[in-house]
């Protein structure tokens, strides 16, 4: 099976390489050259275009920023569907808003290619070692002829409904994250200001019923004073952005998510917007005038 990947950035690029050490024949393109000539150097073939790409694969992911990005590499001049052969599985990775997943499968089932929507969660360190979550939306029987292909870069697949459930999932990841990492960088500003070591309220608490993923994974950051983007800032005020307005469209309140959107907001105001989300910490320094850690 010939497999295609566009969008090499900071998770597609790992994500490629993974089905490179399963034994993938892989074509790949991305606008950043650089990016393809690290993946071609590990194995794979370069394509000139999406649609050179999807001409001589029987799959294509994308893993791309977001809706726009999607809709033109997909529907646009020179995209997949212009060298998709009939029966192409289009696999998209991106976090993107349902809706644009539901108009992108449309204009696929018109040229006779099968897409799901398969938005991933765990950061580039999960992508890196293959252990991603991936919740995926569309034909069932489409997603499990792909399984074995997504099981090389996840740890798990979950399939969650029709088109659009993918990423409609991973818009509640997202708020979830969000407001974790606000709420840990709210708590250790307590700490700091009341004169607790906040790396010692993180090992007492840990292990309790306020310990998580998010926490243990952004916590060290926090503490370190480490803003290395594995999820930069300015990626998740898109996903709280698709959140608000999926939120807004089918009537679903969402106070916590527009709270934390500000706070982002105000942090990329601040030159931020290329931190981790992690340094929600600095806008708790900026409000307090309390740094926490080093």
């Amino acid at each position: 099976m010939k497999i295609g990947f566009i969008g090499l950035g900071i998770m597609g690029k790992p994500m490629a390489k993974n089905l490179l050490k399963a034994g993938y024949d892989l074509t790949v393109f991305d606008v950043v050259k650089a990016n393809v000539d690290d993946v071609v150097a590990a194995g794979a073939k370069a394509g000139a275009s999406a649609k050179d790409v999807a001409a001589v694969c029987d799959v294509v992911i994308t893993m791309l920023p977001n809706s726009p990005h999607v809709k033109t590499v997909v529907c646009g001049a020179g995209g997949v569907l212009e060298g998709a052969k009939s029966g192409l599985i289009l696999i998209d990775m991106s976090s993107i808003a349902p809706l644009a997943s539901i108009e992108v499968e449309k204009a696929c089932a018109e040229k006779g290619v099968k897409m799901i929507d398969a938005p991933v969660s765990g950061g580039e360190p999960k992508a890196i070692d293959g252990t991603l979550a991936i919740m995926a939306g569309g034909d069932r029987a489409v997603l499990e002829s792909v399984k074995p292909i997504l099981s090389q870069m996840g740890s798990s697949v979950v399939y969650c409904g029709e088109i659009g459930a993918g990423n409609t999932t991973k818009l509640a990841n997202q708020i979830i994250v969000a407001v974790n990492i606000a709420a840990v960088a709210e708590a250790y500003t307590l700490a700091q200001k009341a004169g607790v070591d906040p790396a010692l309220v993180f090992d007492a608490i840990k292990g309790g019923l306020a310990g998580s993923t998010v926490m243990n994974a952004k916590s060290p950051m926090m503490l370190d004073g480490n803003f290395k983007p594995g999820f930069k800032i300015d990626l998740h005020i898109k996903d709280l952005g698709n959140a608000l307005d999926t939120g807004h469209g089918v009537g679903s309140p969402l106070p916590l998510t527009a709270s934390v959107m500000e706070m982002m907001q105000t942090l990329r105001a601040d030159g931020c917007g290329q931190d981790d989300h992690s340094a929600l910490a600095k806008y708790y320094a900026k409000v307090s005038g309390t740094k926490i850690g080093k």
